[in-house]
Parts: structure tokens; sequence; C-alpha cells
């Protein structure tokens, strides 16, 4: 057995409740074992009252699930003279005590980009560069979830197809080793269309964090607990 959440849009504000789930757990690094640990980890959602549900990841049995991946969504510049993954942004976008923004690693691949040593020996994580502004580390997923919604809006047609979901899962995504987390960013995009205040929201990453004030508190408190952060 394993314990998984699932992130389920808020109906009363902005937000993503978390439910923390157990289900089987099928070992193995393949696609079809990961596919049978999605498959039951749904099943234990619906038995929550938790459907549809879409598995976000590159393991997803749905080719929506697999194309909203980070490492496969595509973000486009403000003019859209270049794009990359969210995932190459995000990591391109790091600066260390000695060094970055690698701004070489967005015209690489996404498991090159995560994979740069250059994250791992350049000293401790100061902040966020993207598009010439500067973004802090707190709220903790703040500028994360801003590239992943930022790319989700830039898809054509995909807000009436999301609403659909009550719950969204990411199999490769550990709570208790990881941050930031793809299917959590979709959640509050539904969340924050639902709230018939996207536009105001969505507008700026200064409205954006404004408007999310409440919901980064308590997740920044979660994730302190989780990883002993603080």
């Amino acid at each position: 057995m394993a314990v998984r959440p699932v992130y389920v849009p808020r109906d009363d504000r902005p937000g993503v409740v978390v439910r923390s789930l157990d289900f089987e757990w099928f070992p193995g690094f393949s696609t079809a074992q990961k596919q049978r640990s999605i498959h039951s980890l749904h099943a234990a959602a619906e038995e929550a009252g938790i459907e549809p549900v879409l598995e976000i990841s590159s393991k997803s049995p749905e080719e929506l699930g697999v194309s909203l991946s980070a490492f496969h969504l595509s973000l486009a510049d403000a003019d859209g003279s270049r794009s990359c993954s969210v995932e190459t942004a995000f990591q391109g976008s790091k600066v260390f005590e000695r060094g970055g923004p690698f701004l070489d690693l967005l015209n690489g691949t996404s498991r090159e980009a995560k994979q740069d040593e250059r994250l791992q020996s350049s000293g401790r994580l100061l902040r966020f560069e993207f598009q010439g502004a500067a973004w802090p580390l707190k709220p903790r997923t703040y500028f994360y979830d801003w590239l992943y919604l930022s790319a989700l809006e830039q898809q054509s047609g995909l807000r009436e197809t999301l609403v659909g979901y009550r719950g969204f899962t990411d199999i490769e995504f550990n709570p208790k080793k990881s941050i930031n987390c793809q299917a959590y960013s979709a959640a509050l995009y539904v969340s924050i269309l639902e709230s018939g205040q996207s536009e105001t929201i969505l507008s700026s990453p200064a409205s954006f964090l404004e408007s999310l004030q409440d919901e980064y508190t308590a997740r920044d408190e979660l994730l302190a607990r989780q990883h002993g952060l603080d």
C-alpha cells in the first residue's frame, strides 16, 4: 500500500483541497506498472467521491495528461518568438549563490534541464529570474504555479476540458521528497476558472499572489511541516 495526494479544486474560494488516499502500489519503473498504480489511486479517489480524475504525468493513460506534463507543456515568450517547456523555464530561471540563471537550459530538453549538474553545484538557491523579473522563493510554489498556469492559459480550448475534472494526480510526485506539483497547479487553475475571477487573478503575477494569499499561507505551512522547512 501507498499514500498519495489527490488535488481537488476548491469551490468556496480559489484554492486546492489535498486529499491523501491509501491505495495499492505496484512497484516498478515501467509505464505498465505506473499505470496500474494510477488506476488503483483513481479507484480509491472514486470511492472517496472524487471523479473524474486526471493523471498528469508522462505515465498518464490519457493523452491529455501526458501533454500537460511540465516536461511537455509548452510556454511561449510574451511576444511568441520562442517557446520552451514549463520544466526548462523553471530550471533555467534558478539563481544560486554561484551562478544562474542558466538561460542555455531553455534551448535543451526538459530532462537535460532537470539533470544539469550546475543546479546541484552552484550553492544555495536565492531566487528566480524570468523574462526580466525577479521572483522570491516564498510562497514556495508561487513561481512554479505561475509558469504552469501561464502555459495552460496559452492552450486554446483547454479551459472547457479541464473544468470537467474533479481531481488531479501525479503518480511520479512524492510529497515527502518534492514541493512543486503539476497536478496541484492544474487543480488550482480549475478552481480559479470556476471562481469566475480568472481574468483578474491571472492578469499579472502581483494580482495572482494577492488573490491567493490565504491559499499560499496554508500551503506554505503544510509544506514546512512535511519537509521540516523554516
